[in-house]
């Protein structure tokens, strides 16, 4: 490859931030030949299908870069459960695995280098309770707190009694988390009522 692909992969660091897809690859002059070469080389980092990060770009990947990268797969993802907890500060451990919601008529495909466990969700109850978070990086969609209690209950996640206790002390999760349990079960979760 001619040394100018690379002098024009430093303009690249300095324009974009970390990631970048292939159309903006395509779009700053590089051909599909030298994006494969340039991630053989180690310059790129294939994170998912047009979409890779720029491993010499000076910047580290951020500690949620699992959340950005999913989200770059699949922009309707939404990180959920113990994930959710964990990004949100409620659990102090990483889960192993990276807890994923999808409408039940999303059929994208989400593969990625770390292991991801997806669910889906009904239609009717998917919007519930997702917040946007927008990074420097890029940005992602995550359930809140008290949606993601739920979704533990509800699925049996062994995790929930940790997040329990530390929501339990703040009055307002409490009474949230009341509410969500009635929008999906139609029972108080959190007393165990029907």
């Amino acid at each position: 490859m001619r040394i100018t692909t690379y002098y024009r992969l430093e303009d690249l660091y300095r324009k974009y931030s970390g990631y970048i897809s292939t159309r903006e690859l395509l779009s700053e002059g590089f051909s599909n030949r030298q994006i494969a070469v340039l991630t053989e080389e180690n310059y790129l980092e294939k994170v998912c299908h047009g979409c890779y990060w720029m491993l010499q770009c000076g910047h580290k990947k951020p500690d949620d870069y699992k959340c950005i990268e999913v989200c770059l797969s699949d922009p309707r993802a939404v990180i959920a459960m113990k994930s959710a907890c964990y990004y949100q500060g409620l659990l102090e451990s990483e889960p192993d695995v990276l807890a994923v919601v999808t409408e039940r008529t999303d059929r994208s495909v989400i593969k990625m280098k770390f292991p991801v466990e997806r669910h889906y969700f009904s239609s009717s109850h998917f919007q519930y309770g997702i917040n946007k978070i927008e990074t420097k990086f890029g940005k992602y969609n995550i359930y809140n707190i008290e949606r993601s209690f739920c979704d533990m209950v509800r699925l049996n996640d062994e995790t929930v009694i940790e997040v329990f206790d530390h929501i339990k002390a703040q009055t307002t999760q409490y009474d949230r988390i009341s509410r969500y349990s009635a929008i999906f079960e139609g029972k108080n979760i959190i007393r165990g009522e029907n």
